[in-house]
């Protein structure tokens, strides 16, 4: 009994001395952190004044609104960076600036590993806002993908199709694969192809071809416009109509609307034929064979 009475006593004092000697540590070490928390603080200021005055010189740019925003973040980033790594070499005398950025430096190859898609789409925003090619409110196609852009964002960009769906793309798929962006440019050239009948005199269909194009509405007068034969077809000399109009999708539908209208009136009273493809086929196929036992 006296034996577990010394044991317990023993372990009582063994637990009091640790909690002295780590009360002491913490007195100690008081003055450190009031001065790590100080200069925390001081970080704090620094960033958002830091902030605000990268802000004011980014305003005076044409730079787009998202980029604008990542200067902003990796400026914040960076002071707070400095400001605790200096916090904890403070805190921690032991801990030098060099074996902190060497650890740093361990932790960040084993971040990417474990994050390398969201980091390939974050650089890849940042270098599509630094190209400045594709702009907000450009109508693309990518890899199937076809719509209005309607938000660069640092990891993804959401387009808006013409049905009103959203489509939120990583950016690595915008940046590694070709990105056609249609409305590059306010005028775009738009084509179509007409087929006149065989026995149809062909300068003869190109001059109203031409004249129907040049006068439909919805075309841009000062571009010239081509007309070319283009092709023996089954049952027609197909014609290529290139004409220029606006570049944005409305724009297009609109223009190969009055165009296709304006071509086909003019063809009928200059009593052209478009020949309905395949009319012979059609029919020889509804005409029933005969059988032997007929």
């Amino acid at each position: 009994m006296d034996n577990q009475a010394d044991q317990s006593f023993n372990t009582l004092q063994i637990l009091v001395t640790q909690l002295r000697s780590m009360g002491e540590g913490i007195v100690s070490l008081l003055p450190s952190l009031v001065i790590a928390l100080v200069l925390i603080i001081l970080t704090w200021i620094v960033a958002r004044f830091a902030t605000k005055i990268a802000d004011r010189l980014t305003a005076r740019t044409k730079m787009r609104p998202s980029l604008r925003e990542l200067v902003d973040t990796l400026v914040r980033i960076a002071i707070w960076a400095v400001g605790l790594m200096i916090a904890l070499t403070i805190l921690l005398p032991d801990l030098t600036p060099g074996s902190l950025i060497a650890g740093l430096g361990v932790g960040t190859v084993a971040i990417g590993f474990a994050f390398q898609d969201i980091f390939e789409n974050f650089l890849a925003g940042i270098l599509i806002m630094v190209r400045e090619k594709m702009r907000i409110g450009d109508y693309i196609s990518c890899e199937g993908i076809e719509g209005r852009v309607e938000q660069i964002l640092l990891r993804e960009t959401h387009i808006r199709k013409l049905s009103n769906e959203l489509t939120i793309v990583p950016n690595s798929i915008l940046f590694k694969n070709p990105v056609e962006i249609l409305t590059d440019h306010d005028r775009r050239r738009h084509e179509v192809v007409v087929g006149v009948s065989y026995d149809t005199d062909l300068e003869e269909a190109r001059q109203v071809i031409r004249t129907a194009v040049e006068t439909a509405d919805a075309t841009d007068k000062e571009k010239p416009v081509d007309i070319f034969a283009c092709e023996f077809n089954s049952s027609s000399i197909d014609f290529r109509l290139r004409w220029w109009s606006g570049s944005a999708q409305r724009d297009m539908h609109e223009s190969r609307d009055a165009v296709i209208r304006s071509v086909k009136r003019a063809l009928d009273e200059a009593n052209i034929e478009i020949p309905f493809p395949y009319v012979t086929h059609t029919f020889k196929e509804a005409v029933p064979v005969a059988s032997e036992a007929d």
